[in-house]
């Protein structure tokens, strides 16, 4: 099949591929990773360990006031 078949839809009386438009799911993460991919090159990986053990501590912090709020509201009792 030459260039012009395929760009024509294909062969004499084939039908040509229909694409369903992606999820909104797969287009939200193709553009958080366009962001990342394209910051990637810049980032300074110190920088990332860094904020990665900052997110953590802050993650881990929010679940422990969660729980301590739980525990002293009764609820889990």
């Amino acid at each position: 099949m030459s260039d012009d078949e395929r760009r024509a839809g294909g062969a004499l009386g084939e039908r040509p591929e229909r694409r369903r438009p992606a999820s909104f799911k797969r287009t939200l993460l193709a553009v958080l990773w366009s962001f990342l991919e394209r910051d990637a090159n810049e980032l300074n990986p110190l920088h990332v360990v860094i904020v990665g053990v900052i997110v953590a501590a802050v993650f881990v912090g929010v679940l422990f006031a969660l729980v301590q709020w739980v525990i002293r509201s009764g609820i889990a009792a």
